[in-house]
C-alpha cells in the first residue's frame, strides 16, 4: 500500500496502489471488477474519512481533498485500513499509520509553532530542571500546607536524560535518511 508516512493539514493527498492477489492467488484489481477503498480513523470521536479508488491500470488511483485533510489535526497520529470488495466478499489489503504535520500557511500575524517531538520536549525539560537543581534553583522536597511534594532524584533525572538522547537521535536519523541524507550512524572506509 501506497499511502504516505507523512501529511500536512489541508493539503491535497494522491497516491496509487497497484493490484493484488488473495490468498489463493487469484487478481484484486480494478479490471477485475474489485473495488478499493481506504478508512481514516483518529483517536478523536466522530473523526475520520474515507477515500474511494478510481481505475487506474490494473491498480487504483486515489485521493484526499485539501478540505478533508484540513479537518486532520496536527501532531495526531491517523490510521488507515485498505478494504477491497467485491460481490460480497471483503478483503483487508494493508493497514498502518501516519503523522500529520501542521500547515505552516497563515494569514495576517503569524502564530508560535512548536515542531519538536514529544521525546525532544520532555528531553529539554529533563534538562532545564537538571540545570535548577545544579544552579540550587531546585528544591528536592518541600510542603505547602497538608501537601506534600519530592522532586526527582538526580540519578533518576540523569538516567531519563540519556534515555531521551538516545531516542531523541534515533528520530533524527530517521529524519535524515527520510529527507534522502543516508543513515548517519554508517561508517566507510576507504582502504
Amino acid at each position: 500500500m501506497n499511502f504516505p508516512a507523512r501529511i500536512t493539514e489541508g493539503d491535497t493527498v494522491k497516491w496509487r496502489d497497484d493490484a493484488s492477489t488473495d490468498v489463493f492467488g487469484n487478481p484484486i484489481s480494478s479490471a477485475a471488477g474489485w473495488t478499493l477503498t481506504y478508512y481514516f480513523r483518529f483517536n478523536r470521536n466522530n473523526h475520520g474519512a474515507t477515500s474511494v479508488g478510481t481505475a487506474y491500470g490494473q491498480g487504483w488511483e486515489f485521493s484526499l481533498t485539501a478540505a478533508t485533510t484540513e479537518g486532520f489535526h496536527a501532531d495526531d497520529t491517523g490510521y488507515w485500513q485498505a478494504v477491497a470488495t467485491k460481490a460480497g466478499e471483503t478483503v483487508t489489503l494493508g493497514s498502518g499509520q501516519f503523522e500529520i504535520d501542521a500547515n505552516l500557511a497563515y494569514t495576517g500575524t503569524p502564530a508560535a509553532v512548536d515542531n519538536r517531538s514529544q521525546a525532544q520536549k520532555d528531553l529539554d525539560a529533563v534538562q532545564a530542571t537538571i540545570r535548577a537543581m545544579i544552579s540550587g534553583g531546585a528544591v528536592a522536597e518541600y510542603t505547602i500546607g497538608s501537601r506534600r511534594l519530592k522532586k526527582m532524584e538526580m540519578a533518576d533525572l540523569l538516567t531519563l536524560e540519556a534515555k531521551l538522547k538516545s531516542e531523541v537521535k534515533r528520530e533524527q536519523a530517521a529524519t535524515m535518511m527520510a529527507n534522502g541524507l543516508g543513515n548517519p550512524h554508517n561508517l566507510f572506509v576507504r582502504f
